[in-house]
């Protein structure tokens, strides 16, 4: 293999033919899932029906540019991975169109880079094409997001919100009266009390500042942030409900929590393409730090000033 013909990517080498067979197997995929996603009937926004559908039509033509450079019979080449739509398809099915296709897209300037790094290889005539192919890869994000301004994403901030005050709160709640209570019905009720109350005032917090200048209801932000503040509440409450221990009942709401951290972060960093790492470490860090220092708070509270401990 010559030089003209080989490249380094990542500690790779890759082919023309090699790549164009991956090529062929990611736009089958994707033209099949955009497709499918564009004459679902779960997909009522016409606007965003459309851009599915123009999208899927980008992924055929790309699909047709590397059949020509594939070495594959074209029955193999053009069969799309089931598995991977399958897996987006139960993900849309639960975590909405748009988390599907931003998970979708995820790697897609991986994708790009892998095209770029074999631009060299690709015949002159076939050149003007390749460029427009590279072109239509860069903007897929834009033209998805622009589609997509009217839906419940915007609402996500708030959802997000609601979910990580509740569970640092909470959480905090549950640790500062295990220092004053000696039951764990106590120090679950008092998390969702504390849980109810604060639910109502996040709301109107929401509801404020969704009034000035937000793009969107204020009283769906309002509902969004007090409902999933709440929610979170009663989830973490739950296990001193079902334990007496109370060792046993802070560790598994603490685990409650870090589950639920995790899931906020990944979600928030697929659909705003931040750092999955960075959220959930700081909110973990946050969430746990506020646990042990409302652990020893309360602690402090029921011994060094002879609070008597309920029963």
């Amino acid at each position: 293999m010559t030089a003209e013909g080989l490249e380094i990517l990542a500690g790779k080498t890759l082919t023309l033919p090699n790549v164009a067979a991956e090529g062929c197997r990611d736009e089958a995929t994707d033209y099949a899932l955009y497709s499918r996603l564009a004459s679902s009937s779960r997909t009522k926004n016409p606007k965003l029906r459309e851009a599915l559908q123009n999208l899927a039509n980008t992924e055929k033509k790309h699909l047709e540019f590397w059949l020509k450079y594939s070495s594959a019979r074209k029955e193999k080449a053009t069969r799309p991975n089931k598995a991977m739509i399958s897996l987006v398809m139960i993900l849309r099915l639960i975590l909405g169109t748009t988390f599907a296709i931003k998970f979708l897209e995820r790697n897609e300037k991986s994708t790009i880079r892998k095209y770029k790094s074999i631009a060299k290889m690709i015949p002159v005539e076939d050149r003007p094409q390749f460029d427009e192919m590279i072109r239509d890869e860069e903007e897929h994000e834009q033209t998805f997001a622009n589609q997509t301004q009217g839906s419940y994403v915007k609402y996500i901030s708030f959802i997000t919100l609601g979910l990580a005050d509740a569970i640092v709160e909470i959480s905090g709640i549950h640790a500062g009266s295990l220092g004053i209570y000696s039951s764990t019905e106590l120090t679950g009720l008092a998390g969702i009390v504390a849980g109810a109350a604060a639910s109502i005032a996040m709301a109107s917090a929401a509801f404020a500042q969704a009034k000035q200048g937000f793009q969107g209801s204020a009283t769906i932000s309002a509902l969004f942030t007090g409902v999933s503040y709440f929610v979170n509440a009663v989830i973490l409450a739950t296990p001193y409900f079902l334990t007496s221990n109370m060792s046993r009942a802070i560790t598994l709401s603490v685990v409650l929590a870090i589950i639920i951290i995790a899931f906020v972060s990944y979600y928030n960093s697929v659909i705003s393409e931040s750092s999955f790492i960075r959220d959930f470490a700081e909110l973990a860090g946050i969430m746990l730090g506020a646990t042990v220092a409302l652990f020893f708070f309360g602690t402090f509270i029921q011994q060094f000033l002879h609070v008597p401990v309920p029963h």
